[in-house]
């Protein structure tokens, strides 16, 4: 396809509208932006930028929407005045060259969707887009009228000159004019967190809770969602073969259930192996698409090598997954699962929520930073990502907790805090849990086999503890017991409910006195 103007961009080179994945994969590697590994994947690079650029994402202040968006350090606004002119020289800058255009959508529920269209610089792009969206069959592409409209001209600088400005990026949300703007990156992960922080802020106002966490289907139709940040094992332990997976990372639950908003996986890959994550592993095949993996001559991919970035990652559509969910939808949640990964080896391997205690611990979104993980973290770090999302969230934190709250009141849904952390002492004096005691615990909460079981409340995080999970020893499930010390356990107890207590202040008069005291104790 070809044209003498194509949204607002004067004499493209050739349009490439809706092409095929193998016509993406063939392009990718005809212009060099792309090597094909041995088991078909595509494998590229992001150059410096291996990673989403926070301090260059940007929220349009203008509109209704400027009154509604919980404007600080996540989301940052810049004028119109200012998107306009590095839209317009986007547009300038892709002058002659060849477009690849993709048309698809976010959500699974046809009640609540985001049409899109994506007009990308590189073909790799559309085809990570084609994906990782829902994709139109061809009688909906016949009268699709995309409603966002995301234009990624990776090779354009931004101007830091401009108001706002201070890199070569910038990733710019309008949802007034529903559009994105990605410049200057690399990154593929930028288009599609950009259209979840979109729907973070529409999806709410229709009455849908919009949420960070994979969702997956037991064998009685018993869905369960899980949350958690990075290296908390989310990916991993809802990847079960025993359950079905709806989708590993952005969903909605509205009043008929759970939908997901996605066509593909973006996963993490670092140390992937066939073994520990089979599904995973097999998906990576033609088709998909590997960023910052480094990859030898004869196209063997070595998972372990995190020389280009420890932020190695896998694009594939869902299908890829044996047991994926097709129609990607569920029925309300039974099972509510809060994954942390703690490093101070004093949470509970699980625990059961009450109500106020679940959205006390959404909104806090805990888990460890590592030694050795960042320059200078020398020390196990309190990481606390609101709604296990907030890089995510336009709206205020409290929108998005109540509506937990409400929703897991009404649906009945229990709820769990799962510690895949550190068990016996810290980070270097414990052990990590054990995988498959930890894969027990998930199994017995999303069969129910933990409702009404006997519990004992932990004395400083006022969590409920199963006495007994079945495959579990009982040892395992009081940390206290598992420490040589019990003295220590309770001062390095103490030392992360106090940070708790302190991160939680910021919230405390949003929510109800009762989601406060379901909080830790530092008296």
């Amino acid at each position: 396809m070809s044209s003498e103007a194509f949204a607002g961009i004067e004499d493209p080179g050739k349009i490439f509208l809706n092409p095929s994945v193998q016509e993406l994969v063939e392009q990718s590697l005809a212009r060099h932006e792309g090597r094909l590994s041995d088991t078909g994947a595509l494998v590229t690079q992001t150059g410096t930028r291996t990673g989403r650029s926070p301090k260059d994402r940007f929220l349009v202040a203008h509109g209704a929407s400027k009154s509604k968006i919980d404007w600080g350090a996540v989301n940052k606004p810049v004028t119109p005045e200012v998107f306009d002119v590095l839209d317009a020289k986007a547009r300038n800058h892709l002058v002659g060259k060849d477009l690849f255009v993709i048309d698809g959508y976010v959500g699974a529920d046809p009640n609540h969707q985001i049409k899109l269209r994506v007009i990308a610089e590189f073909a790799w792009h559309a085809l990570f887009c084609k994906q990782l969206f829902r994709r139109p069959t061809e009688e909906e592409l016949a009268g699709f009228e995309p409603e966002f409209e995301i234009l990624a001209a990776p090779t354009m600088q931004a101007d830091p000159s401009l108001e706002g400005i201070d890199s070569e990026a910038f990733i710019g949300l309008d949802l007034e004019r529903r559009r994105v703007l990605v410049i200057g990156t690399h990154y593929a992960g930028e288009m599609k967190k950009s259209i979840f922080s979109a729907g973070n802020y529409l999806f709410p106002q229709q009455g849908v809770l919009s949420m960070h966490c994979s969702a997956n289907i037991g064998p009685n139709d018993d869905v369960a969602l899980f949350f958690g940040l990075s290296g908390t094992g989310k990916t991993t332990l809802s990847a079960d073969p025993q359950r079905r997976l709806i989708g590993d990372d952005e969903h909605g639950w509205s009043d008929s259930g759970i939908f997901n908003f996605e066509g593909g996986c973006y996963a993490k890959c670092i140390d992937l192996s066939e073994e520990r994550e089979p599904q995973i592993f097999r998906a990576i095949r033609s088709g998909a698409v590997l960023e910052n993996v480094v990859m030898d001559e004869s196209g063997h991919v070595d998972y372990a090598d995190d020389s280009l970035t420890e932020n190695t990652r896998a694009a594939y559509p869902l299908e890829f997954i044996s047991n994926h969910v097709p129609e990607g939808r569920g029925g309300h949640p039974n099972t509510v699962v809060f994954l942390t990964a703690d490093a101070f080896g004093v949470l509970p391997p699980i625990a059961k929520l009450t109500r106020e205690a679940a959205m006390y611990h959404f909104l806090s979104g805990f888990t460890s930073k590592l030694a050795g993980t960042e320059a200078g973290v020398t020390e196990p770090e309190a990481t606390f990502s609101t709604c296990f999302g907030s890089p995510f969230l336009p709206l205020p934190a409290s929108v998005y907790a109540e509506m937990l709250g409400e929703k897991i009141a009404k649906h009945d849904s229990e709820v769990y805090l799962v510690n895949t952390g550190w068990t016996g002492g810290p980070y270097g004096v414990g052990k990590r849990m054990s995988l498959p005691y930890t894969r027990a615990m998930v199994a017995a909460a999303t069969s129910g086999a933990l409702r009404g079981v006997e519990t004992v409340k932990h004395p400083i995080f006022k969590v409920d503890i199963p006495v007994s999970v079945p495959d579990v020893p009982d040892e395992v499930l009081d940390p206290r017991s598992t420490w040589d010390d019990p003295g220590a356990y309770d001062e390095k107890a103490s030392e992360l409910a106090a940070m708790f207590v302190k991160n939680f202040d910021r919230f405390a008069a949003m929510v109800s006195p009762e989601v406060v005291a379901a909080g830790p104790s530092i008296e």
